[in-house]
C-alpha cells in the first residue's frame, strides 16, 4: 500500500472569513452527524452516522449552499438552505467548526457515510473515499472526522491509502502498460 496522509486545507478563522471582500462568496455547508452505538450486520461497530449528499453532477458534498451576506448571517443563510432540503433544523454560531478557502446546486439524494472498514480492508469507508467529491468535500470530511475525534487518524490514513490503491489498480486495469 502507498503512504497517505490526511490532506490539509487552507484554514482561516471565522473572523477572517467574515472580513473577506466583495470578490468572495460564502458557501456554507454542514456536516450533520450523530452518535450511533449500533452495529452493522450485527458485527461492525458504527460509532457515528455522518450525512452527505449526492449532487446533480454525481459528486458528493455536504448539505448547504451559497449565502447572500446582504440578507443573511452565515448561520441564518445556512439554516434557510438546509431547511429547504431537510426540514426544520437550527444551527448556531456555536456549531461552527471551520472555514476554508476554496476556488472554484442541486441535490439528488442524501448519503450516510460508512464509518467502518470491512475485513477486506477496502469495503466500507475506503470504498466510500473512492467516490468523486466536489471541491474540498473529501478533505473537509477527513478534517472533521479527525478534529471531532470521530475516527482515529491512523484509521483515516489507512482508509485513504486503501482508497488510493483501489483507484490506482482500477486505472491500471483500464489503461494497461504498453509492452
Amino acid at each position: 500500500m502507498s503512504t497517505a496522509a490526511v490532506p490539509e486545507l487552507k484554514q482561516i478563522s471565522r473572523v477572517e472569513a467574515m472580513r473577506l471582500g466583495p470578490g468572495w462568496s460564502h458557501s456554507c455547508h454542514a456536516m450533520l452527524y450523530a452518535a450511533n452505538p449500533g452495529q452493522l450486520f450485527g458485527r461492525i461497530p458504527m460509532r457515528f452516522s455522518v450525512l452527505m449528499q449526492m449532487r446533480f453532477d454525481g459528486l458528493l458534498g455536504f448539505p448547504g449552499g451559497f449565502v447572500d451576506r446582504r440578507f443573511w448571517s452565515l448561520e441564518d443563510g445556512l439554516n434557510r438552505v438546509l431547511g429547504l432540503g431537510l426540514g426544520c433544523l437550527r444551527l448556531t454560531e456555536a456549531d461552527y467548526l471551520s472555514s476554508h478557502l476554496t476556488e472554484g446546486p442541486h441535490v439528488l439524494g442524501l448519503v450516510r457515510v460508512p464509518l467502518y472498514t470491512q475485513k477486506d480492508r477496502v469495503g466500507g469507508f475506503p470504498n466510500f473515499l473512492s467516490n468523486a467529491f466536489v471541491s474540498t468535500a473529501k478533505c473537509q470530511l477527513l478534517f472533521a472526522l479527525k478534529v471531532l475525534n470521530m475516527m482515529p487518524e491512523e484509521k483515516l490514513v489507512e482508509a485513504l491509502a486503501a482508497a488510493t490503491e483501489k483507484q490506482k489498480k482500477a486505472l491500471e486495469k483500464l489503461l494497461p502498460a504498453s509492452s
